[in-house]
């Protein structure tokens, strides 16, 4: 089983690196460390403008991008399996469609894991534990699989793929809007699976003390509900192309 494994990851790898705007994806969060590193501090040379008054809305924007990139990369290759076919074929395979999906998304949430937690070190903002870039990362990971669900439950080409991953990008930004509250009216924007993961961000940059919840609760709750945000746009998405 785990060489069938080994061999799905190479052939999903390789399929990626053919396709140029997926090659193009699967490195671009590294240009997002660069920004951070690179990019901040030089703007902030030039404008005299202190960064670090902004830097949690700075890395929020970064972070939150990363599975946004991964999760449009992972939707368009279920769009491309889907126009192949290839869900067909798995039938006769020993693997199940469910098994076939699931490695996919899985694959897709460690290499955001592996993203965002790069783009939290490499960028060098806010001074993070490695403890707390690991469980920022992880949330915010979550949301890589759910936008490829969400792609591929509401497109039928790579066309109608690239509007819904625009739609869905838009939900950006209400994690962004949400760090300028430090009250009840925050969970406005509670529903945006950003939303957690950015606040969890912005309690350590600002303290704890200024923010509605603590960290641990932003990271916990937001755990629990993108978790269960995904098993109900995974059952969404296999409703809507029957598999």
């Amino acid at each position: 089983m785990f060489n069938m494994y080994a061999r799905y990851m190479y052939s999903e790898l390789k399929k990626w690196r053919r396709d140029s705007l997926m090659g193009f994806m699967l490195i671009y969060p590294i240009l997002f460390g660069v920004i951070g590193r690179y990019v901040v501090p030089w703007v902030e040379e030039m404008s005299g403008f202190p960064m670090d008054t902004i830097a949690d809305y700075i890395l929020v924007v970064l972070v939150l991008l990363t599975p946004q990139v991964y999760g449009a990369l992972i939707g368009f290759s279920i769009l491309n399996d889907r126009d192949d076919h290839v869900l067909t074929s798995v039938r006769v395979t020993p693997l199940s469609i469910h098994q076939f999906l699931l490695f996919k998304l899985v694959l897709v949430f460690v290499l955001s894991f592996v993203a965002c937690l790069y783009v939290m070190w490499f960028s060098d903002i806010g001074g993070f534990r490695a403890g707390e870039m690991a469980a920022i990362s992880f949330l915010a990971s979550l949301a890589a699989p759910m936008t490829g669900l969400m792609i591929n439950a509401l497109a039928q080409n790579k066309i109608e793929g690239f509007a819904v991953m625009k739609g869905i990008g838009i939900l950006i930004i209400f994690p962004f809007i949400a760090l300028f509250f430090v009250d009840a009216k925050e969970l406005l924007f509670a529903f945006a699976p950003g939303f957690w993961p950015a606040k969890a961000i912005s309690s350590i940059i600002r303290g704890e003390d200024l923010l509605l919840l603590s960290y641990g609760q932003y990271v916990w709750i937001g755990l629990v509900y993108v978790a269960l945000l995904n098993v109900l746009t995974y059952r969404f998405f296999v409703e809507r192309i029957k598999v």
